[in-house]
Order: structure tokens, then sequence, then C-alpha cells
């Protein structure tokens, strides 16, 4: 059936607006503070093959992974669908993200076709589990992470099932919430239902069925284009995600593979730490729709998103590893491989794209939650805060702070103190953008955020679920690093500080102390002794970075008014220039060692290379070439390295885009794995 480009366009935007306003009603209808005024919650159109028809500005990674549930559910149950029933799932295992992430599926039905799915996804805050809030930075297994529900038919026939609700509520906290949350999902999806009805009755089902097709095929049409225009060849990157093993820091290699063959791409994570019994892990839904949201954000940012994007892209996720995590592993840390992912597709497609790219960015979801009993009003409460983390600078300007990356769609960053003190025990003390926290660079990463949080109610439990408190975000083309993760409790300034930084469970907090939070801050962009000095001393007036980032960083001296004195600055620039410690890279394969579940790149050199670079024994380094993004190791002082040389791979070889003989500048990360204390007397001041 042929279409005319002006019906076309009006049906795929009816589609999408049907989408914003299911968006609308849950927002009017639900329980929660994290659904109704913080949006972490989406709404999607799919078609029974489960292919994404339609969203708007929802949270893409509900959305993108949203099709592997709905393939499940219909697997599972396909057959027997009829009219009026409604399926909940929210099962990491079978294509769910974590098991916060509740979801209806609503089967439409026309003319005794079943011909979309309406659905929504809405993060609950809390649904059972050993914590508060469900996400613990501990849990073992996921049965310590909530309750699981694999796809069931909550709704048949119209009739609630009655006995699973019950079921369900019963084993989380503030129930009656939770329903309320549910009815609203109900009611977005009806609404949804009624709008595909009156598209059917204007302009009929086969044309709209038609339109369809041809908007996920220009999709996939333009998405080839895109990848056809680059370069074919095989690209890499690696990253880290944190663990503490018996109480030790053990990082998590997580390798990327990425090839480009003419209009197709392939990401490939084989060689992924296994999966391990701590929050860490998450599904291939997870991983394939990061891969996802990574291509369309940098290559196709502008035409709306539909299944079709993503045909011509392949994800390999090895089985029982981090990124396609099985059972009974927990999985609560979707938001932090997906980051995770996200950031070594940045890294590999800075050696491709390095002008389409932006420095990392703010590293994890940071899940931080705070709940218990409260006797003055006789209920449970459960808040969850994810103080919004630095984006990535890029090219043309600075990396926005505290704002939603690319994975977050219109997802509120900094919660509204006044609903939280009004519906939580809670006092938020202060909120502002962390000093320096953005990764220095020609263009400056985003700031990250900081926030107390007063406890005014006995016996509250906090927990994290986070990562990037020891390996912060990256930068690219010279860009340096962002500020880590931060949390502490802050007792009339007596500091307590955790010592597994980012993975915290049911810490005991007494009434009048103040948990405070930091996110991460995103990486830079560029040689930050290229910045423009009038632009530094405006974010140093603005209290963006301090008197010493000016100097030490930028290389820009200050007179007393403020501005930049031009000729110290110069000079200056060129001393710190001078004095970047830089190592001639020297073909050796013998980059990796073993850790107790994984290996992790080590960067050896002589001792004598260590005196004068200031570097210790197992000291998180970067290297760079500043032509794509830095590469991370840890520092191995070994005598049998010959004075001046750092042995690389051939693959640390390739991700720096040199070759043997080439110069890397060698530089100390600013991490630590209880980084926190001193971090926190920095901020008081």
């Amino acid at each position: 059936m042929t279409i005319d480009p002006i019906t076309l366009e009006i049906l795929t935007q009816a589609l999408i607006s049907t989408v914003r306003e299911m968006r609308a009603t849950v927002c009017r209808t639900a329980s929660s503070v994290a659904i109704y005024d913080a949006k972490d919650f989406s709404c999607g159109l799919f078609a029974p093959d489960s292919q994404v028809v339609a969203q708007s500005e929802d949270i893409g990674s509900h959305v993108v992974p949203l099709p592997w549930s709905v393939r499940t559910a219909m697997e599972k149950m396909g057959a027997g669908l009829k009219e009026g029933d409604v399926i909940l799932v929210n099962d990491p295992y079978t294509g769910g993200t974590h098991l916060n992430d509740v979801t209806v599926i609503y089967p439409v039905f026309r003319e005794g076709r079943l011909v979309f799915f309406p659905a929504v996804r809405a993060h609950w805050a809390d649904v059972g589990g050993m914590v508060p809030g469900s996400m613990s930075g501990k849990a073992t297994e996921i049965y310590q992470e909530g309750i699981r529900i694999p796809p069931i038919k909550i709704i048949e026939g119209g009739r609630t099932n009655e006995a699973a609700q019950d079921l369900l509520l019963a084993n989380m906290r503030v129930p009656e919430e939770r329903l309320g949350d549910l009815n609203a999902s109900f009611a977005a999806c009806r609404v949804a239902e009624m709008r595909v009805h009156e598209l059917c009755d204007r302009y009929g089902l086969d044309v709209l069925l038609a339109a369809v097709k041809m908007d996920l095929d220009r999709a996939e049409a333009r998405m080839r284009a895109c990848i056809a225009a680059l370069p074919d060849g095989d690209f890499f990157y690696e990253d880290y995600l944190e663990t503490y093993m018996g109480g030790h820091f053990e990082p998590l290699l997580l390798p990327l593979k990425l090839s480009i063959r003419g209009d197709r791409m392939v990401a490939d994570f084989t060689g992924a730490s296994s999966q391990v019994p701590f929050p860490v892990n998450s599904t291939a839904a997870v991983t394939s729709a990061s891969v996802f949201i990574t291509v369309k954000s940098v290559f196709d940012p502008q035409a709306p998103l539909n299944q079709g994007s993503f045909r011509p892209i392949d994800v390999i996720v090895p089985p029982a590893s981090i990124v396609n995590v099985q059972r009974p592993a927990p999985a609560g840390s979707h938001g932090e491989i997906r980051k995770r992912v996200i950031a070594t597709m940045v890294g590999a497609l800075s050696q491709v794209v390095p002008d389409m790219v932006a420095g990392d960015l703010c590293r994890t979801s940071f899940h931080n939650l705070l709940g218990g009993y409260d006797p003055r009003t006789g209920r449970e409460w459960v808040h969850y805060e994810w103080s919004a983390g630095g984006n990535g600078a890029f090219l043309e300007d600075d990396g926005p702070s505290a704002m939603a990356p690319i994975d977050w769609g219109d997802l509120v960053t900094v919660q509204s103190s006044e609903v939280i003190e009004l519906r939580m025990p809670l006092l938020v003390e202060s909120s502002r953008l962390a000093v320096d926290s953005g990764g220095a660079g020609h263009t400056r990463g985003g700031l990250s955020m900081q926030r107390g949080l007063r406890v005014l109610a006995p016996e509250t439990r906090y927990s994290l679920l986070s990562d990037g408190a020891v390996v912060p975000s990256f930068g690219v083309r010279g860009g340096l690093p962002g500020f880590p993760v931060g949390s502490w409790i802050d007792r009339d300034g007596e500091i307590e500080d955790f010592d597994t930084p980012g993975k915290i469970a049911g810490h005991a907090v007494e009434e009048g102390a103040m948990v405070v939070v930091r996110s991460a801050g995103g990486g830079g962009y560029g040689d930050p002794l290229t910045r423009d000095p009038a632009r530094v001393a405006l974010d140093a007036s603005e209290g963006y970075i301090s008197a010493e980032a000016c100097r030490q960083l930028y290389g820009v001296v200050l007179d007393n008014r403020g501005e930049p004195d031009a000729v110290a600055t110069l000079a200056l620039r060129k001393r710190l220039d001078a004095s970047r410690f830089k190592l001639t890279a020297v073909a050796d394969e013998n980059t990796f060692e073993p850790g107790a579940v994984s290996r992790r790149r080590i960067m050896r050199i002589n001792p004598s290379d260590a005196r004068a670079a200031g570097l210790a024994e197992d000291e998180l380094v970067e290297i760079d070439a500043r032509i794509a993004a830095a590469l991370r190791g840890w520092v191995r002082i070994d005598p049998s390295v010959a004075p001046g040389t750092l042995p690389c791979d051939a693959r640390s070889l390739a991700i720096l885009k040199c070759a043997a003989g080439a110069r890397v500048e060698l530089r100390s990360v600013l991490s630590a794995v209880r980084p926190r204390v001193v971090i926190a007397a920095e901020a008081a001041e």
C-alpha cells in the first residue's frame, strides 16, 4: 500500500502524540513522587512483533529495552491473549531493567486482530527486598532486590486478578502508593487504546499499519546511511565496573570491539567479566539498548525514535557475564552497566568521529535510597534520590551540569525540595553544584550536584547503588576526568565515610544526621591549556572552578580584579605543558593481570619514572595521545621496563590511535578507594 507523505507524517505524529497523552495521564494520576514529580517512567507503543513503534520524550533506558519484555510476554501467552487482558512484568531476566521498573503491557485488538501494545514502564519506589527502596548496594542475589514478577495477566478478560495483586503489594513497602502507580499505568494504556481506535475509525486499520511499516523502514534507511558514511574497521575501548570482593576493591573489565562494515555495525562485548554475586550485573536487553541509544544519539538525534533505527546494529553479549546476567545473580545495576556501555561506545566512536562525541558522562544513575518507619505518622516511607551528574563536554561547548544524560529522556534531574519535604521526613539542607567536579578541557565537563538531606525520623536506613566512586569519567582529545561519585554522613561536621564507596546497604542514620550525596562530573573535551582564559575567569567568578584549578589545570593567572593576565597566563601554560610527563610507547602484550574474577590493565613503568611522575604502586592512571579517549590502568613499578618507556599492547595502541614509538602522556587520575573524607572537607570550605 502506498501512502502519501502528508498522511504518513500525520499518522506518525498522531502515534507520538498518543504516547505524550499517556505520559500526561501518568503524571496526573500516579501516587509516587518519583513518578508524578520526577517523571521516572516511560510510555511507548509497540507492534505485536515487539518493535518500538512510537515514543516521545520518554526515558530511552526504559523504552528501548522494552521489546525484550514484550517478546517474552508474547512467547509465553501470545496465543491465549484476548481483549481485556493486561500483562504485568518486572523480571530482568526476561527483558526487564531492574525490579523497580514495573511494566504494564496492554494488548489492543481491532477487528479481532492484535494490533498494538501500549506499555508503561514506571519506577516503583519500592518492590520489597532487603532495604527500603529495594536497590541494595550489597545484594548478592536477586531475591534480595525485591519481588520478581514474570509476565502474568494482572487483568484477564477485564477482571483484575485480585489474588496476584494482593500477593505482590503485600511484599512491597508503602503498598497504597504502589497500587496508585499501577492504576495510573492502566489509565494511560486505556487512553492509548482509545486513540488507536479513533485513528482506525478515521483512516482505517490497514492504512495505519502501513504507515507504521513505512515509518520503521525510513528510520532504518536513515541509520544505514549514517553507518555507511563511516570508515570500515574494528575499533576498541574498555572500561571497568566497581566491586568489593572480601572487602577489597576489584575492578571488572568491560571491553568492546565495535565493527563497522558497510551499512552495518556490530558491538561485541566478548571478554566482559563474568557475572558476580554483587550488584554490578545487568541484562542483554539493557546492554543492547545502551548501544542503540548511543548510536541514535550520535548519528540521528533529530528524527523520532523507533525500532527501525536499530535494525542495522547487532550486539554480542556473552551469557552469564556482567552484560548478560543469568539467575540468580543480582540485576539491579542496569543504570550502571548502561552508562558504562555508553562510555565504551563513546570511547570507540571517539576514534571514528571525534567531532561528534562528548566526554564520558556521569558514570552512574546514582540510586540513593532513604527510608524506614515514621512513628509520628504511623507510616512507612521511602525516598528515592538520584542527584544528577555532569554530562561530557563536546567540541562546541561545555557539558551541561546536573542535567539528564542521553539515556534519561526528560527525567527530572533535580528533584523538588518542596515536594521532598512535604512528603518525606527529610529537610533539604542544601543543593549545589560541586566545585571543580567537571573534567577540565578546552570545553569543560558538566558539574555534578551535591545535596544534603537531613533526616527527621528515627531508625532511618540509607542505601546507595552506584558506580564511578573509584574510576571517574574520562575525557576525549586531551580532556581530563570529572569527579567521582561521593556520599557520606555529616553529624555537625563529624564525617562518617564508607569502606565500600558507591555500594551501601541499609546503613543506619539517626535522626538529625545529614546524608550528603555528590554525583559524578562529566569528562572534559580537548586540552584544558587551550581553553579561552576569559571563560576560565568566568567559571572562577561563578564558583564553578577553584583558584587552584584555574592555575594548575587551565594555566590561567588572574589579576586582583579576577581578569586574566595575558602575559603571566602564556608563561604558566608553557611551563605546565612542558611539565607533562610523557613516555615512549613500546610494543608489549604483557599489559593485563588477573584479579579475583576478572582482569585489569596495568601500566608497567620503571621505578625512576614512577619517582619522576610521583606515582605509587596500584595507583589509577591514564594514558593519552590527545587524539581520541584516554585509556585507564593501574601502575605496576617494574625494574625490567626500560626507563622512559611504557609497554603497550596492540589494543591500547589502537584505542589511542597511535603506534609504537609514539610519545604518550601518563597522568594520575583523581581516585582512591576511599576519597570521600577529603572531598567532603573541601566541599565544606
